[in-house]
């Protein structure tokens, strides 16, 4: 096979391999968050130790979520699923490089007004995105343009969906900031400990929500179902 014909496959071995990695590693930030909720079990350092190796971890699927934004439209270019103008690719990894950067720089700068900044930042290109998606999603599946495909029209609008998903995951979670600097301040007792766990359920369910959409969005891909 000649690198041309390689390219495709590749693009969607990559694909599958950010999959995994989002999907994987957000288990493994789901388990550990279910395991600092057991005040019964473990003392508050380790309880924070674990929190801290969540953040960490959860580093991996924000990587992979911003990633698969200019990888689908590499896809859809290359395998010529989506007559979509080559700039736009171009433009879809630029956004992703500025998102990677802003996602990691917060990190290593947690706690600091440049994270808060970044944070914002970051914030505004998700906005747009799965408004964006949404919006594509949308209108293909509805009139059969831009994207044709029924199930690339279908991938897109739940493709956005997620976004939405796990920008409320975020929403949801804000409140555990305060939440823990009490519990931390104060020490684990019900008045502490109750408010930061009622927290930390409410996200559940958008985590839920995000987990059931990347598995019929993977779905879609894998198999392209057509009507």
């Amino acid at each position: 096979m000649s690198l041309a014909d390689l390219a495709y496959p590749t693009l969607v071995y990559v694909h599958l391999l950010l999959f995994v990695m989002w999907l994987g590693a957000d288990v493994g930030v789901f388990l550990l968050g279910q395991h600092f909720r057991k005040r019964e079990l473990y003392s508050l350092d380790q309880r924070i130790a674990l929190l801290k190796l969540l953040v960490i971890v959860d580093l991996t699927p924000r990587a992979a979520w911003a990633l698969m934004v200019p990888l689908s439209l590499t896809l859809s270019y290359v395998g010529n699923w989506w007559n979509l103008p080559v700039a736009i690719v171009w433009f879809g990894w630029i956004i992703a490089s500025i998102w990677l950067w802003l996602v990691f720089d917060a990190h290593a700068h947690d706690m600091t007004p440049r994270a808060a900044r970044n944070r914002r930042i970051e914030g505004w290109i998700r906005y747009l995105l799965c408004a964006g998606y949404l919006w594509l999603g949308l209108e293909s599946v509805l009139t059969g343009h831009p994207i044709a495909p029924t199930w690339l029209a279908w991938k897109a609008l739940l493709f956005g969906a997620i976004f939405a998903a796990a920008i409320m995951i975020d929403v949801s979670f804000k409140p555990v900031g305060a939440q823990l600097g009490r519990l931390l301040a104060e020490g684990s007792s019900d008045e502490t400990e109750v408010p930061l766990r009622r927290t930390m359920d409410k996200t559940r369910w958008w985590v839920w929500l995000t987990y059931l959409l990347l598995v019929v969005t993977s779905y879609l891909g894998a198999v392209k179902p057509t009507p």
